[in-house]
């Protein structure tokens, strides 16, 4: 009895325990799963808009004399680096790349080059560190020290365009060579060829960069596209830009005002605040790449059967010379070849030959040996079309039977159809179409070159009072498949360009069938006229204007007359650009720099503004060319490199103040 009354009591408590146990459990799983639920967002609650702050490093910011090539930079909470390889800047520039990482709350760094002595050290993260949670930026953070007993501080600022085009040139290195490291003008141009930079810089999306830890001293900026990461101009293929004008690292106490927002529309105030305004901000290097005069044969194709091309990196003075190994070359080609003879298509005359599979050619050119001398080069070349003549066969075939199919289909539906499958007529493509401008040209062209042309047989005919009169014109050939017409075209006035079937005959005996083509020569009430005036350079500058598009495309060109002025006849409404260039050789082209010479690139110019034209209009405009500065001139509607998206804090606090009804103040907290 008293051992079944222990028993009773045992299991009572035991029974409870296991209750106890369960909610125990049911609680915790409960709690758990809220918790998991609020991660990062907490239900009602405030995010984290706070950014991440340094609260220490190892050694400490600004720290003098150090030997060590490990650095830690601890923060307040836990943070992301996003890719440092490319955002972070070390300078001096680390020819064996420094190791960059984070880990937890901090940031490791290790140098891999040895310390320079009496040298000031900066890490520059730009805007790459945000917290693990809610990715708030730190806004751009730089770390520094020096192996010295004293740190710089001085900073040169400016930017990276590209002297063709005025765009801003994203992620190019800009650097800093002291003025009394060079002696000469030849050992400053050697320089860049040997010695890396002193101070290093990366550009943003704007091209602007900042070369941070200057000591006091003069210098001259040059920028380099690295390709091979030794911060030296050792390639043709690298881009370049240089000044040497000197730049004399200084400051000067200065406001800027800081706007404090409510939220994305309301503004809370606007602060004056004081801050170090280091100068010189407005350096402009106008990056170029050098002509690639090196030549050699970039490649041999034969895309369609009856035609060899072979294209060069650089043109020539002369043809190369072809010798057939497997077949008679003499007379075998007709040679179409580019202005500068870099890039040549040799179309087979023969149709034998057009057939055979493979032609086995010796062809002798000249080519830029090592030391950039040219040489005789001769190569032995195997041309292969991309179909052989076996599946060409077979195609023609399958389109015969095709053909054949299409034609008892009709015969069997009693409608017309053809016994004979009609013969191929040569194409010919006329441009610019059934309407042009007085200042325009009848294009034809051809896929294939001609063996034949017969020219009377070829009619211009102009309408007056509903009579039709011939029109004279000039004809000529531009090059072996493109030909040329030009006339005294009349406003308002109907043309007709006719010619005959078999008025041109290609080399493999395929006719031209009929052409008739009407041309209405618009008026110039359909068109805007605009005039420039040109001012900002000397006088004896030739100067070439551009018309460009939305695109940044030419649709125009013209050369300043002698009282500095340019006329865009005929232009279609719409809006344009201004694009100018001075030429220097007066060869009417732009041409590059070549950094060896000490030749920049031929100025470019913009005009900032959008000019809208419209029918019957006469627009003028007045152009400084130098009246703004290089980075401010080109017109952000058509700059393809748009400025990096600037990282900004979410500041989502003040909506979910809206949601509680409350007022939300970020310095001050959170009032009723």
């Amino acid at each position: 009895m008293i051992k079944t009354q222990k028993d009773n009591k045992v299991n009572g408590i035991r029974h409870r325990l296991c209750w106890v146990v369960v909610a125990l459990s049911f609680i915790i799983y409960h709690l758990s799963f809220s918790a998991c639920a609020r991660m990062g967002s907490p239900d009602g609650g405030w995010y984290d808009d706070t950014p991440p702050k340094v609260v220490g490093a190892s050694p400490t910011e600004g720290a003098t004399g150090v030997k060590s090539r490990k650095i830690q930079i601890h923060f307040n909470e836990y943070i992301n680096l996003e890719d440092p390889q490319s955002k972070v800047i070390v300078s001096p520039p680390q020819i064996e790349q420094a190791e960059i990482r984070a880990s937890g709350k901090r940031i490791l760094i290790e140098l891999m080059d040895s310390l320079k002595e009496n040298t000031t050290y900066t890490v520059d993260f730009s805007d790459a560190i945000t917290d693990k949670n809610e990715n708030n930026p730190m806004g751009n953070y730089t770390y520094s020290f020096s192996t010295g007993s004293q740190i710089d501080t001085l900073e040169v600022s400016g930017y990276c365009l590209n002297a063709a085009d005025l765009e801003p040139i994203k992620g190019i290195l800009v650097g800093l060579y002291p003025v009394d490291s060079v002696e000469s003008k030849v050992d400053s141009v050697g320089l860049f060829h040997r010695s890396p930079f002193l101070r290093v810089s990366r550009t943003n999306g704007s091209g602007r960069f900042t070369i941070k830890g200057v000591a006091p001293g003069s210098y001259y900026t040059y920028a380099l596209q690295d390709a091979d990461g030794d911060f030296v101009f050792s390639q043709k293929s690298e881009m370049v830009g240089y000044s040497h004008q000197e730049v004399v690292p200084s400051w000067k106490p200065d406001t800027r005002q800081d706007t404090i927002w409510i939220d994305s529309l309301h503004i809370d105030n606007i602060l004056q605040v004081p801050f170090t305004h280091f100068l010189p901000d407005d350096v402009t290097l106008l990056c170029f790449q050098e002509p690639q005069t090196d030549r050699f044969l970039l490649k041999t194709e034969r895309k369609d059967p009856e035609k060899v091309s072979f294209f060069f990196t650089y043109g020539s003075d002369s043809l190369p010379k072809l010798r057939g190994l497997n077949f008679n070359a003499d007379s075998a080609f007709v040679i179409e070849a580019s202005q500068k003879l870099d890039t040549l298509h040799y179309w087979l005359r023969d149709t034998a030959l057009i057939n055979q599979d493979t032609l086995q050619i010796e062809l002798t050119y000249m080519m830029t040996d090592s030391t950039g001398i040219l040489i005789e080069k001769t190569d032995t070349i195997e041309a292969l079309p991309k179909m052989s003549y076996e599946k060409r066969m077979k195609a023609q075939e399958k389109e015969f039977e095709k053909w054949q199919k299409e034609q008892e289909k009709k015969k069997k539906h009693n409608e017309a159809y053809d016994s004979v499958m009609p013969r191929k007529w040569l194409e010919m493509k006329v441009s610019p179409g059934s309407q042009m401008t007085p200042l325009q040209r009848i294009k034809l062209e051809v896929p294939v070159p001609l063996a034949r042309c017969d020219t009377s047989a070829l009619h211009l005919y102009s309408q007056i009072d509903t009579v039709w009169y011939n029109a004279p014109y000039t004809f000529r050939q531009l090059t072996p498949r493109t030909f040329e017409i030009t006339a005294d075209w009349r406003e308002g006035v109907e043309y007709s360009l006719e010619a005959d079937s078999a008025t041109f005959e290609s080399i493999y005996g395929v006719e031209s069938k009929a052409l008739k083509q009407g041309i209405k020569v618009l008026t110039a009430d359909q068109f805007s006229t605009l005039s420039i005036n040109i001012s900002g350079v000397p006088d004896s500058t030739d100067v070439i204007v551009e018309l460009l598009s939305s695109d940044d495309k030419p649709v125009a060109r013209a050369k300043t007359e002698a009282d500095r002025s340019v006329e865009f006849l005929y232009l279609k409404a719409g809006a344009y650009y201004l694009r100018a260039f001075e030429d220097w050789n007066h060869n009417g082209v732009w041409d590059t720099g070549c950094y060896d010479q000490g030749l920049q690139a031929e100025p470019v110019y913009y005009n900032d503004e959008t000019i809208e034209c419209k029918e019957k209009w006469d627009v003028s405009r007045e152009w400084n060319l130098t009246a703004k500065p290089r980075y401010k001139q080109k017109p952000l509607k058509i700059t393809k490199q748009k400025p990096d998206k600037e990282k900004q804090l979410k500041n989502r606090n003040v909506e979910r103040a809206k949601e509680k009804g409350i007022e939300y103040l970020k310095d001050k907290g959170v009032r009723l």
